[in-house]
C-alpha cells in the first residue's frame, strides 16, 4: 500500500485567478486576486515509458476544472478548496490523493506584506 502523499505528482504551481470569494460584501461585489498550488497523486510509470499523451492526466484538463470549479462562488476559501478537490476525484479516477493551497494576498487584514492561505490534504475517497 502507498503512503498518501508520496510518490509520482503532477503540479500546477501559481495559478492566478480572479474571484468573488470571502465573507465580506466588498469581497463579494468588488472581488480580488486569488493564487492556487496544486499536486496531484497520480503514477506517472506507463505515460514516462510510452510518451503517450492518452497514459496521463492532462495537466491542461485539470486546469479546466479547477478554472470552472474556482468561478462558483463561496464564502470561505475552505470551501473553495474543498469543491476543487471533489470536482478533480469525479472527473479524474487516476488522481489518489490531492494537496491544495489557496493564497489570498488581499485578505481584509491588516498586513504590510504576506498572505493568508489554507492547505488541504486529501485522499481520493474509498
Amino acid at each position: 500500500m502507498t503512503t498518501p502523499f508520496t510518490g509520482d505528482r503532477i503540479i500546477l504551481r501559481d495559478l492566478g485567478f480572479y474571484g468573488f470569494h470571502g465573507l465580506f460584501a466588498e469581497e463579494q461585489r468588488l472581488g480580488q486576486r486569488f493564487f492556487v498550488d496544486l499536486e496531484c497523486g497520480v503514477d506517472l510509470r506507463a505515460p514516462g515509458e510510452t510518451d503517450a499523451i492518452g497514459h496521463t492526466v492532462s495537466y491542461a484538463d485539470i486546469y479546466d476544472v479547477v478554472k470552472a470549479t474556482f468561478d462558483i462562488r463561496t464564502k470561505l476559501i475552505e470551501a473553495l478548496g474543498q469543491n476543487i478537490v471533489s470536482a478533480l476525484f469525479e472527473r479524474f479516477g487516476d488522481i489518489k490523493w490531492i494537496i491544495i493551497r489557496i493564497r489570498k494576498p488581499e485578505a481584509p487584514i491588516a498586513m504590510v506584506r504576506g498572505e493568508a492561505a489554507i492547505e488541504l490534504h486529501r485522499v481520493r475517497p474509498s
